[in-house]
């Protein structure tokens, strides 16, 4: 059984957001659940594809767990990602700096401060393969993070290690050895300085294994992936 949310899911509610940025404008796309309530935050960064229709998915599926959900496109200064052609994702993604795209990031949890339905205390982040390694870039920097989840993300100098506050769990997938190959070392870094941390390599796996609309797509772990993912939020932000 699958874990796709449809837009239409009557638990949720779920659309194309704006908020302010700094500079300028950020788009997103938002979900909460329409229980009256107060949630906590889960940021969702997308991959070099930018905020695809799988993405909207993985932040619709945050709701359906109980959390308000934000995915944020990395590429609102450039009109959005549906106004770029699908090969010129990647390249303007990487013209972005680290910087700028840590204060679109922190410009969402300000977005939830005056938020009802938001408990902007609790939040967590999850990001896949560009946004992996984006999810730990914005847990070295942002003392605010309380969990973390980089599915197969390069990660940041071992030197930056030390700043993250959060409780960091790390999916790795077994054949991506460019990746994989760095685990050890992050883990004996974090450990050492007492962090909480976790990891998860799952066999017979490539990069990008958790997107079920790519080749890569391995279903088991990507299920046994995200009920993880729910649970290290419950356990962390909730």
């Amino acid at each position: 059984m699958g874990v796709n949310v449809a837009p239409d899911d009557p638990t949720i509610n779920a659309s194309a957001i704006q908020f302010p940025g700094d500079p300028g404008t950020v788009m997103g796309y938002l979900a909460v659940p329409k229980a009256v309530g107060a949630y906590p935050v889960v940021l969702v960064c997308h991959e070099n594809r930018g905020l695809t229709d799988h993405i909207r998915d993985v932040v619709r599926r945050v709701a359906k767990a109980g959390y308000v959900g934000l995915g944020v496109d990395l590429l609102s200064r450039q009109g959005g990602t549906d106004k770029l052609a699908a090969d010129a994702v990647p390249g303007a993604l990487g013209n972005i700096t680290p910087d700028q795209y840590v204060k679109d990031f922190v410009s969402g949890i300000t977005y939830f401060k005056d938020k009802a339905y938001a408990k902007p205390a609790g939040v967590g982040m999850v990001g896949f393969c560009y946004g992996g390694g984006v999810t730990w870039t914005v847990a070295t920097r942002v003392p605010e993070l309380l969990a973390a989840l980089p599915f197969y993300g390069p990660p940041p100098p071992e030197v930056d290690l030390a700043k993250i506050k959060a409780a960091i769990f790390a999916v790795y997938a077994e054949r991506d050895t460019r990746i994989t190959a760095t685990a050890a070392a992050i883990e004996a870094a974090l450990k050492k300085n007492n962090q909480i941390y976790e990891k998860m390599v799952y066999p017979n796996t490539d990069h990008a294994f958790h997107n079920d609309t790519g080749t890569r797509y391995a279903p088991e772990a990507a299920q046994d992936a995200w009920k993880r993912t729910i649970a290290w939020f419950d356990k962390y932000i909730k």
